[in-house]
């Protein structure tokens, strides 16, 4: 067994040292949820219910113990944590709504009645990111739960500690032992062991395209199931009759919360030509604006970048002579610091910033001519998650809608993440679309019974 040290990005200070699971480990694991799933399986839809809500509740009743957790653990301002913690809760409950729910059909068909059932899958392993460790684990264990699989949740090596603590909660709730497991490991041991096991049926990553296209090559030779987060590189369109005030207060959260460090981060600001320049002065103060600091604070708004390692990639997007338009601060001293930073140049398509995910607080702002330019532009990506398109023309927002090759999209607005509405990407952005009243779906197999009518 290794041992990992988990730093707080805002101190540098070790916070804690964690054992990390070996491959044996991950196998002994991955027993207990096979023997555990079928009594799991065989709970009344209204008693897994039952089970699911105390969890949530619990969860509730420890959601400060998880923010402050997570403000040491991944440098989350606190705000940002407590809503975090919430948002497992909330995913939790509604759920747990879930099992009661999850009905069949019947065909009429010549000679007999047809009917399906929805059958869990058996062992579901959901192997989760460091940027956002509690929602993205209660993204894909909670529908899995409520569908009547068991789970192993293997956290990022840099973010174990809420993942673990939740698993704690839940033992406290009522859920038996061995339905819900938290392996801390390293990614290429623990977590490459829940995808080559033939007992795990399923496997759900949220992280970089590059290891995702790993995970589905080896989850092929057994045709294991698959769902893929991945990455993004999304487009922020500004169009010339928008609210540009709006657009240009609203477009750093868009691309600076959480650092940066988010896969939907609207990283590509487009604005039509004839307003390029106004815009430009309004989004100075915005960038200004935006609080970036002690992540313990109330009052700050971006705290640090995950690891030094994080920080050093950043900044080799904005080596000396980049084209920075607007620079906002950061701290000085320990933590892994970077300011939020906007890169503007003519010549933008020769940036590298503007073509790669750079997960962290870099965003390139170019001009277009129409909406054929526009949308040639939001497109010119391998990756196709999210985005967001500013009008005040209802028709345009359509078009555009259409237009844009990406799975979440919002009008108006930087957010398009919604636990209870559809979630999933386009192109090399992912495999599935999850969340939502649908989710039980990709935890299930359909059965199909031909009854005979004599």
């Amino acid at each position: 067994m290794s041992e990992f040290e988990v730093l707080n990005p805002a101190t540098e200070e070790v916070v804690e040292v964690v054992a990390l699971a070996s491959a044996d480990e991950a196998d002994a694991a991955v027993e207990r949820a096979t023997r555990a799933f079928p009594a799991w399986r065989d709970v009344a839809p209204g008693n897994r219910a039952r089970l699911l809500r105390a969890f949530a509740d619990k969860v509730g009743d420890h959601l400060e113990e998880l923010a402050a957790l997570e403000v040491r653990n991944a440098g989350h301002p606190v705000g940002q944590a407590r809503w975090e913690a919430g948002n497992l809760r909330d995913v939790l409950h509604y759920y747990a709504a879930a099992p009661e729910r999850l009905t069949g059909r019947q065909i009429p068909v010549p000679g007999g009645v047809n009917v399906t059932f929805a059958e869990p899958l058996g062992v579901v392993g959901v192997i989760v990111p460091w940027n956002f460790p509690m929602p993205i684990m209660g993204w894909g264990m909670a529908p899995a739960l409520a569908a009547g699989n068991t789970v192993i949740v293997k956290p990022a090596e840099l973010t174990p500690l809420t993942a673990r603590r939740v698993g704690e909660l839940a033992l406290e709730a009522g859920v038996p032992e061995g339905v819900l497991q938290v392996l801390p490991g390293a990614g290429p041991v623990a977590g490459r062991r829940l995808v080559d096991h033939p007992d795990v049926r399923k496997i759900v990553f949220t992280g970089s395209t590059r290891v995702g296209k790993e995970i589905m090559q080896a989850c092929a030779p057994g045709v294991k199931r698959l769902t893929l987060e991945l990455g993004g590189k999304s487009a922020n369109i500004v169009f010339a009759d928008a609210d540009l005030e709006k657009a240009a207060a609203t477009a750093p959260y868009a691309v600076f919360e959480n650092a940066g460090q988010d896969c939907c981060a609207r990283s590509r600001i487009l604005v039509e030509r004839p307003v390029y320049d106004r815009f430009m002065e309004l989004l100075e103060p915005a960038v200004h604006g935006v609080a970036v600091g002690d992540p313990r604070e109330e009052k700050t708004e971006v705290g640090p970048l995950i690891s030094a390692a994080q920080r050093d990639r950043v900044a080799s997007y904005v080596p000396d002579g980049a084209p920075v338009a607007i620079r906002g601060s950061a701290p000085e001293g320990p933590g892994f610091w970077f300011p939020p930073t906007v890169l503007a140049t003519p010549d933008f398509a020769t940036l590298p910033a503007w073509h790669d995910e750079v997960f962290g607080p870099v965003v390139t702002v170019a001009a277009f001519e129409d909406e054929a330019d526009a949308y040639r532009l939001a497109n010119d990506t391998p990756y196709g998650l999210s985005g967001s398109i500013w009008t005040r023309d209802v028709g345009r927002a359509l078009r555009a809608s259409r237009a844009v090759e990406a799975g979440n999209l919002s009008v108006n607005s930087h957010s398009s993440v919604r636990y209870w509405t559809p979630f999933g990407g386009f192109k090399q952005s992912g495999l599935g679309r999850e969340l939502g009243p649908d989710a039980l779906g990709a935890f299930t197999e359909t059965k199909n019974v031909f009854i005979a009518g004599e």
